[in-house]
């Protein structure tokens, strides 16, 4: 990474640091790839002023990774809740990502109304999530990471999410879309969360979906089990490389008679 000096850092913008501290300290730069991974690297040993200053240059150091397209593996799962990652399942779990799309979009239309939108949108991921049995991982900006012990309660969770988005009255009549990402695996779970790939394909399969879609990995697909799999509606949508992973993936959209089904094709082209 190349050192940036005293006058190129004058130059940079307040916007192209994660933190601004209330004396116009600003640290942890992240105008592009490589200072936004060292930023990621070093967020945990910045002392910020309090909780509000972290999360806000959270979400901007995650923002800026989406950007960079920048999966920040460990990262995301590094910065848990106080219950700690003793709460959470180990072994074989299933991880769900929901996703806003086009979010720039409603930022840039609604302005400081988003951030109520955003409000509304996380109560009701949160309640789908928590009303199917799962445990949220992490939650920044637009986006909610959680983990189930099962892999049918997270596509109970999934569909539960779309027909509450479906049914909510959004403000200025705005059409609120999120798409999500199904995967099971075997991450590692440390003292400071998940880690692995498995947490790296669940982001990517929620990258390539669309807004109200559903899509799933065939390990979903493996550890519902054949009853389960009857239950609900699945289109195979064949195999594709995701960005980052060592072998293509057989993916499949999970879907319910009472919910939209037809998408274009998936975003891996």
């Amino acid at each position: 990474m190349a050192q940036l000096d005293a006058k190129n850092r004058t130059k940079l913008p307040d916007s192209a640091f994660a933190y601004v501290d209330s004396r116009g300290a600003r640290r942890l730069p992240i105008h592009d790839e490589a200072h936004v991974r060292n930023a990621l690297a070093r967020f945990s040993r910045v002392a910020f002023e309090d909780e509000p200053a972290r999360e806000r240059a959270r979400t901007r150091l995650l923002k800026a990774a989406k950007r960079h397209g920048i999966l920040p593996i460990g990262f995301i799962t590094g910065q848990l809740r106080a219950k700690g990652p003793s709460a959470l399942p180990s072994g074989s779990v299933t991880f769900l990502l929901a996703d806003v799309e086009d979010s720039t979009g409603h930022l840039r239309r609604m302005g400081d109304g988003y951030a109520s939108l955003l409000a509304d949108l996380r109560r009701l991921l949160r309640t789908s999530v928590r009303g199917a049995g799962g445990h949220e991982v992490d939650s920044s900006g637009d986006e909610l990471f959680a983990v189930f012990e099962a892999a049918p309660a997270a596509l109970e969770a999934a569909l539960s999410i779309q027909r509450a988005m479906r049914d909510q009255a959004w403000p200025d009549a705005s059409q609120v879309r999120v798409r999500i990402g199904v995967h099971t695996g075997r991450p590692t779970l440390t003292d400071t969360g998940y880690v692995g790939l498995a947490v790296h394909a669940t982001a990517r399969i929620c990258s390539v979906a669309h807004g109200g879609q559903i899509v799933m990995s065939s390990a979903v697909l493996r550890a519902i089990g054949g009853a389960e799999a009857a239950s609900i509606a699945i289109l195979e949508l064949g195999l594709h490389r995701l960005h980052g992973m060592p072998d293509p993936e057989a993916l499949f959209q999970v879907g319910a008679p009472d919910l939209p089904d037809r998408f274009p094709p998936l975003r891996t082209s």
